[in-house]
């Protein structure tokens, strides 16, 4: 018998104490184990990272866009197989308290999008080089050419949604159930959705907007330029890990 040091685990950058074992394979063994205590799978068709929102946040609402026809493609986008929001578990973590920061202020959180699989992502692609398709420019990209957007950034081949820790979100006043009035609509292709956008917006609305964004800032998420719906968590746990299993109920 003999005592093994605490030894460092690679990944992670952690130490983690080794009591008596024995040698050979029996010390291989238990290393594997701690190993897999701690050690995040990255392989991109494993959701075993991930729970579902209404686990984590029972009280939130769920508008999964893409599972429905009304979003800028203007049918069900692939990969969504059930309307659900899924997020890593650091991610909801992060978001449960800003839950409960806003309902605290008399609010809910509506969640428009989560987790995204490379499927949606590379089914939005396929929409954007058609310029045929035009069912839902008035609703979404009337003042935008679909042409253009690639260039502006709208779309791309990767989604920063596909590694799970990004939320398309708004809220909602829980007295009334209605949606708290940003300014403008989830996935309005233009620059009244921009995070900085004043013109055109009154008081209230630059308000609600700043509301929103201090509250996920508060809590650990980062917001782009172009979207005041749309956050990541900054220390995200898969920062370079893009997945691609289906959004449905976890199993």
């Amino acid at each position: 018998m003999v005592v093994l040091p605490a030894l460092a685990l690679a990944a992670g950058m952690f130490l983690v104490p080794l009591p008596a074992l024995c040698t050979g394979g029996a010390a291989v063994h238990a290393l594997e184990q701690i190993q897999a205590q701690h050690i995040r799978s990255h392989a991109p068709d494993d959701p075993s990272g991930f729970v579902a929102l209404a686990d984590a946040i029972p009280d939130c609402i769920e508008d999964i866009r893409y599972y429905s026809g009304y979003n800028f493609v203007g049918e069900r986008i692939d990969g969504y197989e059930e309307p659900r929001a899924l997020l890593t578990r650091e991610a909801a973590e992060a978001l449960r308290k800003v839950a409960d920061d806003l309902r605290g202020r008399g609010f809910l959180l509506k969640i428009y999008d989560a987790y995204r699989p490379q499927a949606a992502v590379d089914h939005f692609v396929r929409w954007a080089k058609d310029p045929d398709d035009q069912r839902m420019k008035e609703d979404f990209y009337p003042e935008t050419d679909k042409g253009k957007l690639f260039r502006s950034g709208y779309i791309a081949s990767r989604s920063g949604h596909s590694r799970g820790s990004t939320v398309d979100i708004t809220i909602v006043d829980a007295s009334s159930g209605n949606d708290v009035d940003m300014g403008g609509t989830f996935d309005w292709f233009g620059t009244r959705s921009h995070a900085d956008c004043t013109e055109g917006l009154t008081k209230e609305q630059i308000k609600n907007r700043a509301l929103l964004r201090d509250a996920m800032i508060r809590h650990g998420f980062r917001g782009i330029s172009t979207e005041w719906w749309h956050f990541t968590l900054k220390n995200e746990p898969y920062p370079k890990t893009y997945f691609t299993f289906p959004v449905r109920a976890l199993r």
